[in-house]
């Protein structure tokens, strides 16, 4: 905990801190749907401090005792210029690159928190909370429909599709900097598509984005 560091596919680290991750809750209406939740007006934005980084190939060490921890699986976006009520081709030029990520989540106390109005911190916050992979330069991807997969244990788990978010990604950018201004090495993720589910002991997951990252992890 606390030694995480962007790094590109290659296993070259990325000399940028990271500050922030900010996270859309909803973003595609199949998953709002699959947990009873109604889909919002707005993007549904919420954040992760640094200390919820860390490397997606190491063992993922969940809470113990907070009840069931669930993975999503999300496209992240690696942002490296200062987004400040940006344009849509200032987000375009300000995205560094892609990657993957697990927005892990205490379930039983979001819908806790979410039955008292509370935030969702003690929930999407915590130290672990978000495994990050490496990271594949914007280029060498093409502009467009993006897909990524996990698998778990070999079994298909969550497929998304970029273009079935409700809130594209440079748009979603584009109105989360007139919330937050972003920074250089700030990661933004971009919401899971269905098929979420809890985590378990000795369970292997298998991440894909396109046919140029894959990475892989096991429960601990």
């Amino acid at each position: 905990m606390g030694d995480y560091q962007h790094h590109w596919k290659d296993g070259t680290p990325v000399h940028l801190p990271l500050g922030k991750i900010v996270c859309v809750g909803r973003n595609y209406a199949e998953h709002a749907r699959e947990l009873n939740n109604p889909v919002p007006d707005e993007p549904l934005l919420f954040i992760k401090p640094a200390t919820a980084a860390v490397h997606i190939t190491r063992p993922l060490n969940c809470p113990k005792d907070l009840g069931a921890v669930h993975f999503e699986t999300e496209l992240a976006v690696l942002i490296g210029r200062p987004l400040t009520h940006a344009s849509a081709s200032e987000v375009e030029n300000a995205i560094l690159g892609y990657g993957l990520a697990l927005d892990l989540t205490l379930r039983d106390v979001q819908s806790q928190l979410k039955q008292k109005g509370h935030p969702w911190e003690r929930a999407k916050a915590f130290d672990g909370s978000c495994p990050l992979s490496p990271f594949v330069a914007a280029d060498k991807l093409t502009k467009g429909n993006l897909h990524f997969t996990l698998d778990i244990d070999g079994q298909r788990q969550q497929t998304g599709e970029t273009r079935d978010m409700l809130n594209p990604v440079v748009p979603l950018i584009a109105h989360m900097s007139t919330q937050f201004t972003l920074l250089p090495g700030d990661v933004v993720l971009t919401g899971t598509p269905k098929g979420v589910g809890p985590l378990s002991t000795g369970q292997t997951l298998s991440l894909e984005l396109e046919d140029v990252l894959f990475v892989e992890t096991t429960v601990v």
